[in-house]
């Protein structure tokens, strides 16, 4: 019979005691593997190493609520820009493509963002060397009424090539609900990343819906503010009477919305060169009109003062918890020492050396927290998973429950390492134990 094998029927005969201490180890450890998990998740999300364009042009405002708008729809849009705006930057000398994209509605069902943009979106790689790819065979937005859905969207309202909805207009919490219908004519592949959430319609569809359109009057406004020449036609048009048309109650109007009324949330934007990217976002941020951010520096920024800064705090408590279940592991096993004298004593007389029973006491403080460690490791995953549903729905970030983080393998390491420490006072006390004394008693 081994060491492990004594130290391990040592533990099942103080099963209650030994099974309390194991525990508070293995939530400590849960707790620890959770924060992990669901940090990687978050640092992997935002910390995207490059995407497929290098410039967000969007609203003067804040670089990360931009960012967080119109790549992880986590935030609010800011004042659309003119459509004229993005049609006069696409002819930059600098820019190689520009994507607009609108954003604001959500699906009647399921509440995910809507994405209006054009079928070069799709060309864009949507994380550093990762481009789009279907699950189901398809289509990127060739008509007016097509829309294209992210895995998670098809998975969670069952919706495949051919299915049908409508939009919610101004977000989830408003009641009003869009007459024109969206076919699904493409699912794409998972990538990890809101494009699984999300679901992209044409932006022309977009344009057509009732109440995108922005007003004659306003858009003039806005003409002026970007220093647009505002043609006479068009005044003299928003200065007649407003005659009510038709709601767009269907497919079949012949409604005309004229370029001056369109708008863009955010323009993605891939520059000839570096040295193009750099020229192009002080060009526009000079100007009063928009923004251009590289998406790559707010994040980083974010993860640094913020995420970093919380998973320190989190690690920290749950290190702490550690610690205080190794303290009681101690305290158990210590305290049991003077019911075990006895026990000491015939193992002694039987032969057993000194070493021999220090190293039993070692070897079952060491099981004890590699046990703990191990249910912990157990019940973290388990605790991500039950946790993933709430996150997903209340952030929008998805959290894979079977990810796996390297610093969970560190975790055993340092946990024999305690439990080695924990159990050396106890083990010298048997140790130093003197067989008569405990034979006699």
């Amino acid at each position: 019979m081994n060491l492990v094998t004594i130290a391990i029927k040592s533990i099942k005969q103080r099963i209650l005691s030994s099974s309390l201490t194991a525990l508070s180890v293995a939530l400590g450890v849960m707790l620890m593997v959770a924060v992990l998990i669901i940090n990687g998740v978050v640092s992997d999300l935002f910390s995207q190493p490059s995407f497929g364009f290098n410039l967000v042009v969007g609203p003067k405002g804040s670089d990360l609520s931009l960012a967080l708008s119109a790549i992880y729809r986590l935030d609010r849009p800011g004042e659309p820009l003119p459509y004229l705006f993005y049609k006069e930057l696409k002819e930059h000398r600098a820019v190689e493509k520009a994507v607009p994209i609108a954003i604001g509605d959500v699906t009647e069902q399921g509440g995910f963002p809507i994405v209006g943009t054009i079928p070069e979106f799709f060309d864009l790689d949507y994380a550093y060397n990762k481009p789009f790819r279907v699950c189901v065979p398809g289509t990127f937005l060739k008509t007016p009424w097509d829309a294209v859905i992210g895995s998670r969207v098809a998975a969670t309202n069952g919706w495949n090539i051919g299915s049908e909805f409508k939009l919610i207009h101004g977000g989830a919490e408003s009641d009003h609900i869009h007459d024109e219908k969206f076919r699904v004519v493409g699912v794409l592949a998972p990538t990890g990343t809101p494009n699984d959430r999300s679901v992209f319609v044409s932006l022309a569809g977009f344009w057509a819906i009732s109440g995108h359109e922005k007003p004659l009057k306003e858009a003039i406004d806005r003409l002026e503010k970007f220093r647009y020449p505002v043609p006479q036609s068009l005044r003299d048009k928003a200065a007649k009477p407003n005659k009510a048309h038709d709601a767009h109650a269907g497919h079949d109007h012949d409604h005309e919305l004229l370029d001056e009324q369109k708008e863009v949330t955010a323009i993605f934007v891939r520059t000839k060169s570096t040295v193009a990217e750099i020229a192009l976002a002080g060009e526009i941020n000079e100007d009063v009109r928009a923004m251009a951010v590289n998406p790559i520096f707010p994040m980083k920024r974010l993860m640094t003062m913020i995420v970093d800064n919380i998973k320190l705090m989190l690690l920290t408590l749950t290190s702490l918890i550690i610690v205080i279940s190794a303290v009681s592991i101690f305290v158990s096993i210590y305290n049991s020492m003077s019911d075990r004298r006895r026990e000491i004593g015939i193992m002694r007389a039987l032969g057993a050396r000194r070493e021999t029973v220090f190293t039993i006491i070692l070897a079952e403080s060491a099981l004890l927290c590699l046990g703990g460690g191990v249910i912990g490791l157990l019940l973290g995953h388990g605790l991500v998973a039950v946790a993933s549903p709430v996150i997903e729905a209340r952030s929008g970030i998805l959290v894979n429950p079977l990810s796996f983080e390297p610093l969970e393998l560190v975790l055993f390491p340092v946990l024999l390492v305690v439990g080695s420490l924990i159990g050396f006072l106890p083990g010298l006390a048997a140790y130093r134990t003197d067989v008569a004394a405990a034979l006699s008693e």
